[in-house]
């Protein structure tokens, strides 16, 4: 039988996978820092430097963490088919949070934008935990397939509830998330 699926051919590699996650949690380590570095006066300027900067260090980030998440699903796709369904669900449960951060990011550094299509109360509420809830399931889904060790998973999900908690905690969320993502960079090349 012939076929064009990829696993046909042997293992998927995806070389850029690895260093995508961990450029993407850098990204958001550096969000944090300018976010702190930005609100030491108490005072947020949005219109400034370090508010720019780091809601554009952000963008990246969610935007890679989208690379991250449809990459995890061809791995995960290849090494164990039969959860295809789960995988799917999670894939786009995580794209659709991911889009709704953009969303309110690019209201953050365009406030025209934001004046122009606001984000709805869903999308505010909705979009992080959507975006959080499938990138978990699908690094649940990579140690169920032996791609990461058990405690990866556990370190982001410990890094988004510390961003949750506090967005002052960004940094230390966005560390825990980048040494949950670190066994990325060999597993899955």
């Amino acid at each position: 039988m012939i076929t064009n699926d990829s696993r046909a051919a042997g293992r998927v590699s995806y070389p850029w996978l690895g260093p995508a996650a961990l450029t993407a949690s850098s990204l958001l380590f550096g969000y944090g820092v300018l976010r702190l570095l930005d609100g030491l006066d108490g005072y947020r300027d949005k219109s400034g430097w370090a508010w720019l900067t780091g809601h554009t260090l952000f963008l990246l980030g969610i935007l890679l963490f989208g690379v991250l998440l449809v990459g995890l699903r061809g791995l995960l796709l290849a090494a164990s088919p039969r959860h295809r369904l789960l995988t799917g669900v999670a894939t786009v449960a995580g794209l659709v949070g991911a889009a709704a951060f953009v969303w309110v990011i690019l209201g953050d550094i365009f406030p025209g934008f934001a004046d122009a299509v606001p984000p709805p109360d869903p999308v505010l509420a909705g979009g992080p935990a959507l975006f959080e809830l499938g990138l978990l399931t699908l690094l649940v889904r990579a140690v169920a397939v032996r791609l990461l060790p058990a405690w990866g998973p556990v370190l982001v999900l410990v890094g988004f509830v510390a961003i949750a908690v506090d967005l002052d905690l960004l940094p230390l969320g966005a560390a825990l998330v980048f040494a949950g993502l670190l066994p990325m960079r060999r597993s899955v090349g």
